[in-house]
């Protein structure tokens, strides 16, 4: 059955994760201690390895909402690492990626009102407003990583960060 609403966050999702992909395989491998100049900075290990923590957050949102189906998801907290290097966050890009593809073919577009129970909110908040508060987190997280990469001096652009026109669409199984 189709769902163009989960459809679309999906896409969405999926746009975001390229781009974190593309960004992190363009840092270099000497520049994972790296640290901007800003009291409390994290390294660029550090941001990786919270780019991948973002995509935890997708899967605990889709968890919640099928917890009988999806009750193996929370074996992905055995693969957080609060510093990665390039390799091993691409590796866990893909992983998440590919969890969140099968969290999402459960998921219909009535569902995303049904509100779930958070840690932050107790009498819980709508599956959609979790899912677009995790996306919104790890695309704040993917621009911080584009920051470094500039100051790091490697030659990124908008274009890095975006996908201007994509005629791709997300499938379900």
């Amino acid at each position: 059955m189709a769902e163009p609403l989960c459809d679309a966050i999906l896409s969405k999702i999926r746009e975001q994760i390229e781009r974190t992909d593309h960004l992190v395989a363009l840092v270099p491998d000497e520049q994972l201690n790296w640290v901007p100049g800003v009291t409390g900075a994290w390294s660029t290990a550090m941001v990786m390895g919270h780019l991948v923590e973002c995509l935890a957050g997708i899967c605990a949102v889709l968890a919640a909402a099928h917890p009988d189906e999806l009750l193996y998801f929370h074996k992905l907290r055995e693969c957080q690492d609060p510093s990665a290097d390039v390799s091993t966050a691409r590796d866990r890009l893909t992983l998440y990626w590919r969890h969140i593809e099968e969290g999402f073919a459960l998921l219909t577009d009535v569902e995303l009102a049904r509100r779930v129970p958070t840690v932050f909110v107790e009498e819980g908040q709508s599956i959609l407003s979790l899912l677009l508060n995790n996306l919104e987190h790890l695309t704040n997280h993917k621009h911080q990583l584009f920051i470094y990469l500039k100051l790091m001096g490697v030659n990124v652009a908008s274009r890095d960060l975006y996908h201007f026109a994509s005629s791709r669409t997300a499938t379900r199984s």
